[in-house]
């Protein structure tokens, strides 16, 4: 990998050394993460590895960066229903959430509309990327704040349904409130890590392993640190407010599954996982060890199992929470007096016995 990592927080108690205390700019040797991934070349793989941002858009954020030429080709061709190969944190997190979503979002493909929390968050993610193109000592605030608009101009090119999110908004004035609100997290991210004394190895990284009997696991990871003893960080950007002790799991299981994977490519555990949530100002942090990714693996298997089974079955229950209510999905939701629209795949009469959709099983 091309570098090592030196951000200001306390280091962790522990006897191996750790990333976050490396020196400045120190090249590290070990091979890059990349090079265990080249399996995902394929037109097909490319654009599934869109379906695993964690923002559904983050990939974007790659495109944000294309050359405008590139940026503004016509958008894919939808691709006929096909049963799911892979799993991704955001794919995980919709059946755990509700079966029924994780069908309308990857059998159905049911388009939704852009929205301005979810993009702005990629316009973020496209900042803090393209910020660590400069030298070290030209990674200042305002540099990043310039960078706001040049990369919106991009990310509209890329996604054109993005000009609907702003369509009612003749004199700009939304559209002005909302950049502001980009580039005040710019900003705030310089409050709690120190770009000139950080070296990435890694940026908006495609990973993919797959699991011996079970699913291909594949995600973007938005950084990776390495020290000069070769141990792994990962780092992954929030633009909300970090949650509340008691459902900071979801979040920390996205981070494990990237771990998991990091692990399976590289046979390494990563050192650290870390959270820098510009929402609120805050960095959280998780030093995972080998029982906690076996326990990963073994619960995502299991939603592999309960995935598999209702893609057979065509059984695609909806579970209600509070969360409807942000559901772009009501009109075809039973919850809501909505018909879904007629299963593409084949299916077989359901056996006795299954495994329960969106559970994980035991650890």
């Amino acid at each position: 990998m091309a570098a090592s990592a030196a951000p200001t927080e306390a280091p962790a108690p522990a006897a191996v050394p750790n990333p976050s205390t490396a020196p400045d700019a120190v090249t590290a040797t070990s091979p890059s993460v990349t090079e265990a991934a080249t399996a995902a070349t394929s037109t097909g793989e490319a654009a599934e590895a869109t379906e695993t941002s964690e923002t559904a858009g983050s990939a974007a954020t790659a495109a944000a960066g294309a050359p405008a030429d590139a940026a503004s080709a016509a958008p894919p061709v939808p691709r006929p229903a096909a049963a799911p190969t892979s799993l991704s944190p955001s794919r995980a997190g919709d059946f755990m959430q509700c079966p029924l979503l994780y069908r309308f979002r990857v059998i159905d493909r049911l388009p939704e509309k852009p929205s301005e929390a979810a993009t702005r968050g990629t316009l973020v993610h496209a900042v803090l990327e393209r910020l660590f193109d400069a030298p070290a000592g030209e990674r200042t605030a305002p540099r990043a704040r310039a960078l706001v608009p040049g990369q919106w101009d991009r990310l509209r090119e890329s996604r054109p349904e993005l000009a609907e999110l702003f369509a009612d908004d003749p004199d700009g004035q939304r559209l002005a409130r909302w950049l502001g609100e980009a580039e005040r997290l710019v900003e705030r991210w310089f409050t709690l890590e120190d770009p000139t004394r950080l070296e990435p190895a890694e940026r908006e990284l495609f990973v993919e392993a797959e699991l011996e009997s079970g699913p291909r696991l594949r995600g973007i990871i938005d950084r990776v640190d390495v020290a000069p003893t070769g141990e792994v960080r990962i780092v992954d950007y929030k633009t909300g407010k970090a949650p509340r002790p008691e459902y900071a799991e979801g979040a920390l299981f996205q981070m494990k599954f990237y771990a998991l994977v990091v692990w399976r490519l590289k046979g390494v555990v990563p050192r650290r996982l870390q959270l820098v949530y510009l929402g609120s100002g805050e960095v959280r942090t998780y030093d995972p060890v080998l029982a906690d990714l076996e326990r990963v693996e073994r619960r995502l298997r299991a939603l592999w199992d309960a995935i598999c089974e209702a893609t057979e079955s065509g059984e695609w229950r909806p579970r209600p929470t509070k969360l409807c209510g942000w559901c772009d999905h009501q009109a075809h939701c039973p919850e809501f007096g909505g018909t879904p629209p007629p299963y593409p795949l084949p299916v077989r009469a359901r056996e006795s016995g299954g495994v329960p959709q969106g559970r994980m099983g035991a650890d």
